[in-house]
């Protein structure tokens, strides 16, 4: 059993808490991220997990097994870091085969395990290379199969694609996605990169100030939202205050700070509310030939419009707002908006694409 428990962990320097009374249960299989931004307490939690850190208080258990004390080395715990952390001097076979040869396995064991990891990567022929002679994706990989090698219970990612290129990056979350399910370990992966999150987890664990403040599938992270800094922070939107807010019927009648007023059906009513209103939600209009049939909207003058490939990314200045309203919306069949810089127009999404918390 590999079930990984996190119970009022802490870590504190002095007056600073880092991580504060953190909880978290990880299933056995299970991939969960921890993504939040820089000093969140993401990678000091994963460092307690490996046992680089000693917490000020709580516990770490792993299966039956109470890891809080526990010297890394004796913890059967996979790490991948962020820069490789493999021996220039060493071939890759005797790289990936270091932990097992500590471990006083059999040569023959050796030799057919550090050939089935090295398969399982995608880097069979590579034993006798050099790091050096490898590329960076190359030596991410040989890190991934010096984890593997060991078959741990628990692998602990640690930003290990944050060196690498877009491409590279998006190449290998795939790769560690499908060796997750395929040898079934369980999995802490920290990041800062949102859509690595989304792609990679079965869940998120989103962290600010040193705690979680939301723990969900991708889905409902980037759907339902639990407040507005997980709005905010995964994913693009658009955030606005809410002045005023009545029921009625099944509708909410919503006055924002700004002096408009759109109507929601999706409310968690708070005392000082937020509206979010994602990018791809919404669309946007020629005002001269606007209809918002029964839509909320919002008028103002486009400030940008940045061409991101399959879509455009618009700009509307409203008034009462610092922020552009921004509406991700893909071009007609001949390639081109309704709008352009300058223009007046209008930006309309449904009262079912409106989250009020």
């Amino acid at each position: 059993m590999s079930e990984l428990h996190l119970t009022a962990l802490r870590k504190q320097y002095g007056s600073n808490v880092i991580v504060e009374n953190l909880d978290l249960s990880v299933a056995s299989g299970e991939l969960v991220s921890l993504l939040g931004p820089s000093g969140c307490g993401k990678t000091t939690t994963l460092r307690m997990i490996a046992g680089l850190l000693e917490p000020t208080s709580g516990q770490i258990r792993l299966g039956d097994r109470d890891l809080t004390h526990v010297p890394p080395h004796k913890r059967d715990v996979g790490l991948v870091f962020q820069n490789y952390a493999l021996f220039p001097h060493l071939s890759i076979f005797e790289n990936v085969a270091f932990g097992l040869k500590r471990r006083k396995t059999p040569k023959e064991e050796i030799r057919v395990r550090v050939a089935e990891a090295l398969e399982s990567v995608r880097l069979s022929g590579f034993e006798d290379r050099l790091p050096a002679q490898l590329s960076g994706g190359q030596q991410q990989r040989v890190a991934l199969a010096r984890a593997l090698v060991m078959r741990p219970p628990l692998v602990l990612f640690d930003e290990p694609l944050s060196n690498l290129d877009a491409k590279l990056r998006q190449f290998l979350r795939i790769e560690i996605r499908q060796l997750q399910k395929r040898f079934g370990f369980t999995a802490i992966f920290v990041t800062h990169d949102q859509e690595e999150a989304m792609v990679l987890s079965d869940r998120i664990a989103v962290m600010n100030k040193g705690h979680i403040v939301q723990l969900d599938t991708p889905q409902i992270v980037y759907s339902r939202p639990a407040d507005p800094f997980v709005a905010d922070f995964v994913g693009d939107s658009n955030l606005l205050a809410v002045r005023e807010m009545k029921q009625v019927g099944d509708v909410w009648e919503v006055v924002l700070t700004g002096g408009q007023t759109i109507r929601a059906t999706d409310v968690i009513a708070k005392p000082e509310a937020t509206a979010m209103i994602r990018p791809e939600s919404a669309r946007i209009l020629d005002i001269a030939a606007a209809s918002t049939g029964g839509q909320n909207s919002l008028t103002g003058q486009v400030e940008f419009i940045h061409y991101a490939g399959s879509t455009y990314l618009v700009g509307l200045n409203v008034d009462g707002y610092e922020k552009p309203f921004l509406i991700r919306c893909a071009p007609s069949e001949d390639g081109r908006l309704p709008v352009r810089e300058g223009d007046q127009a209008i930006a309309v999404w449904s009262l079912h694409s409106t989250l009020i918390f």
